[in-house]
């Protein structure tokens, strides 16, 4: 397995509310978005297929592509929606990587900015029983959910390095 764990900094760098905003499935989605189901090491990078698939699910209809550079040693991953390289190896056994990024890995499938709403017809501005009730927001990150005391308290919110580490241990033993 090889994981990406974001920096203290780079959980600072969200806008606040960033992850209470999120439900509990997105948040488990986030995490694993981190998550490289095979052992890479860097020099394994340089020949790897994008989009690398990730634990939180299929990158073929695009909801969370990630996407692998090199340049000598440097290795740049990009989701779409943010640009970071690995800093540095915080861990490697030939089984495991961790690798320490500066910014948190955003998937398209949480953070995609909305698509802009279509230009009302003619129809719709003469006619006011041709106007649509408006879109539910139940399916948006922002969706006003609150924060999970007992997802804070086992650590799953617990911003930066150590705490990542922490939440994917606990998804591990989950699913063990």
């Amino acid at each position: 397995m090889t994981v990406f764990a974001p920096t203290d900094n780079a959980f600072n760098s969200l806008q606040p509310g960033t992850l209470n905003s999120l439900t509990d499935q997105q948040k488990v989605q986030l995490i694993q978005f981190h998550e490289i189901p095979s052992f890479l090491s860097v020099s394994q990078f340089q020949t790897a297929s994008n989009p690398l698939r990730t634990q939180a699910g299929d990158t073929g209809e695009g909801q969370f592509p990630l996407n692998v550079t090199t340049s000598g040693n440097q290795v740049n991953i990009s989701t779409g929606i943010v640009d970071t390289a690995i800093d540095n190896t915080v861990y490697s056994d030939n089984q495991l990587a961790v690798y320490q990024i500066d910014k948190v890995l955003l998937p398209l499938k949480i953070f995609a900015p909305p698509s802009p709403s279509p230009a009302p017809s003619e129809d719709d501005k003469k006619s006011p029983s041709a106007k649509k009730s408006p879109a539910s927001d139940a399916d948006s990150p922002a969706d006003g959910a609150s924060v999970d005391a007992s997802a804070a308290d086992n650590g799953l919110l617990r911003p930066g390095l150590v705490g990542f580490i922490i939440a994917i241990a606990m998804l591990f033993s989950v699913v063990s």
